[in-house]
């Protein structure tokens, strides 16, 4: 019966990847490509299918509970996933439906990772369908979902905070599908805005948009092997960088800020104070190496470092530069932002800085404690009471990353990888920046790995995508009881 009530909303789903699954279309239709003929057939078994599925189960369809909603997160994404393979299979993109899977996982979770050698060899229809999944992912197909069907109540408000837990991004308006609304309408105008820069700055429209997709979705996907370094652009790079900044801050802070007309709203926000100043320190510290160590001159380390600082913490994942000759102190940089991530209500990946926050906070309490065991130390954020409760599911959360790392690594190295390609391979896809060193950054990508180490990893992405208890909570035996 649970099944049944959640499939007319996963129709709708279906429904809407349906229709995105029409748009690249229109590049194959203009270069001339005969792939958009798969494209059409795509859209049309992807929408009829979900128009079936919502039609033959109206009847059963009613407002969601917390339970019935963190089934529909997880399987959703699973569907889409399943489903955006079938243009990769039809034009041949992909010869194994593993690795047509695991380019769709990692698209709708923003991931970046990829199984593709040679991206220059695609067709434009397919690279704008690559970038266009991990659009969608970027701000959550789900939250499209909920802005879309302004129609939905106590469901709508489940399914928010089920595809977004632990992230603090507060109700903007009454109703929630106005707070969806709000969220991806911010997203929009943004990657409108960058595209055009890119466009403006010698990009063609084609890239400009792909490339601004990956930027706003921190994805990172590029349409060229040499991701942003083919270009050779500084001002192509300090666009990026600073659009990757932007979707790494919390997207509530730009309608509270448009609504006060006042900036100075971000920097009341301790998080993005905390995000802020990380981001200078990091960038100061691998600027200072890439001077002295590597012998840039200022503008190349200012500009690498910035670009590599940002592009590492938000988990974008973009490249300029074959960061392979470096020595090991910005690889192990790039490797610590990515145990960071960006902030709460972000398109970033990673175990976010308000956690990081939290927990810091938490040790000056334990420390005060220990000198005054008697006092009564209350934990406060943005002049706001931390309960316990929040303290115990940041603190079990990063234990949970912590220990799916360690798991993740064990079983790759299992099948035969290199513990640091098994390590950063696994880090790439939970803090899901999809990144790797190795053989993985030598360009092979993520082809050397076994189909079962494929399926860990795409695993891996899910769950960092939906911060893991989405996901592990439906492995809980009291999560079925009645």
């Amino acid at each position: 019966m649970q099944l049944l009530i959640m499939l007319p909303y996963m129709g709708i789903v279906l429904m809407i990847l349906g229709v995105s699954m029409a748009l690249p279309i229109f590049w194959g239709i203009y270069f001339n490509e005969s792939e958009w003929v798969m494209f059409l057939l795509s859209s049309i078994i992807t929408f009829s299918v979900g128009l079936i599925m919502n039609k033959a189960t109206t009847r059963f369809k009613e407002d969601l509970r917390q339970r019935q909603a963190l089934i529909l997160v997880t399987l959703t994404w699973i569907v889409a996933s399943v489903f955006s393979t079938i243009p990769y299979l039809l034009t041949k993109t992909f010869d194994t439906f593993t690795d047509a899977f695991f380019e769709s996982m990692a698209g709708f979770t923003t991931t970046g990772a990829s199984v593709i050698p040679d991206l220059e060899v695609l067709s434009y229809t397919v690279l704008f369908w690559r970038s266009l999944t991990h659009w969608l992912g970027g701000m959550g197909i789900i939250i499209l979902f909920i802005a879309i069907m302004s129609t939905l109540k106590m469901g709508g408000t489940q399914l928010f905070r089920a595809e977004i837990p632990g992230s603090v991004v507060q109700k903007l308006k009454p109703r929630i599908s106005q707070t969806a609304l709000i969220l991806w309408s911010t997203y929009v105008i943004l990657t409108f805005v960058l595209t055009a820069i890119l466009w403006a700055l010698g990009m063609s429209i084609f890239d400009a948009i792909n490339h601004a997709f990956g930027t706003m979705a921190t994805a990172g996907c590029s349409t060229k092997n040499a991701s942003l370094g083919y270009y050779n652009d500084p001002g192509i790079y300090w666009a990026v960088t600073i659009f990757m900044f932007l979707a790494g801050s919390n997207f509530a802070l730009y309608f509270v800020a448009l609504k006060e007309k006042s900036l100075l709203h971000f920097w009341k926000n301790a998080e993005f104070r905390l995000y802020t100043k990380i981001v200078v320190l990091f960038t100061f510290m691998m600027t200072t190496n890439l001077l002295f160590i590597e012998n840039k001159s200022i503008a190349d380390a200012l500009t690498l470092s910035s670009f590599k600082v940002i592009s590492s913490i938000t988990t974008t994942g973009f490249t300029i530069y074959d960061y392979q000759g470096w020595t090991a102190f910005p690889q192990t940089i790039i490797i610590v932002l990515l145990f960071v991530g960006g902030c709460n209500g972000s398109t970033s990946g990673s175990i976010k800085v308000g956690r990081y926050l939290i927990m810091f906070k938490q040790c000056i309490v334990e420390l005060q404690q220990a000198v005054h065991p008697r006092a009564i130390i209350n934990l406060k954020l943005d002049g706001k009471q931390i309960n316990d409760q929040l303290i115990i599911n940041v603190l079990t959360y990063f234990f949970l990353y912590i220990f799916l790392i360690s798991m993740g690594t064990l079983f790759l190295t299992f099948l035969g990888l290199d513990l640091l390609s098994a390590f950063t391979a696994v880090l790439g896809s939970i803090s899901n920046g999809g990144i790797g060193l190795t053989q993985l950054a030598s360009g092979q990508f993520f082809t050397v790995f076994p189909t079962l180490g494929k399926h860990i990893l795409a695993l891996l992405m899910l769950l960092g995508r939906l911060e893991i208890y989405t996901v592990l909570i439906l492995f809980s035996p009291s999560f079925w009881r009645k």
